[in-house]
This record gives C-alpha cells, structure tokens and sequence, in this order.
C-alpha cells in the first residue's frame, strides 16, 4: 500500500544528532524554506513543548507582527544575538 504524499506545504522528517550535537537538516526541508550553507537559523526551545527552528527571516517576521514593529536585535553571522532582545 502506498503512502499518500504530504499535503502542499508540509513535510516531515527526521535527523540524527551527531556527536558534536550536530544535526542535518533534511534537503526537501531546507529546499522548501530556502536554508542555504551558512545562514543562521534561530531555535526556540521550550521544555514542555518541544524545538523550533526558525530561519532568521522569518524569525524577524514573528517578532514584527508579534510586537507590532521591527525588533531591536539583529543577529550576527554566528547565530547570536546582537543587541536588547
């Protein structure tokens, strides 16, 4: 029996993590939201809930419509933040 595919927009996937607590994103996810060697990506964590892994642009996009304007923090080529969050 077949596997019916994912609905449009959706996927789902799985990664190891590595010795280094290294993950690797699965291509069709990155493909999908356009993640590129070196961007930066930002990762929510909540202890009841689970991770989040956001690109950095639309992390930016739920802080705006989240607080209403532009976030006061930018994040630097290492993934941290830079300024008041």
């Amino acid at each position: 029996m077949a596997v019916p595919p994912p609905p449009p927009g959706k996927l789902a996937g799985t990664a190891r993590v590595g010795e280094k607590g290294q993950i690797v994103i699965p291509k069709d996810i990155r493909d999908m939201f356009g993640i590129r060697p070196g961007d930066t990506l930002l990762l929510l964590a909540d202890v009841g809930k689970g991770i989040a892994v956001l690109p950095k642009e639309m992390a930016v996009g739920l802080v705006e419509a989240v607080l209403g304007e532009s976030p006061a923090a930018t994040f630097d080529n290492r993934g941290e933040v830079d300024g008041p969050v």
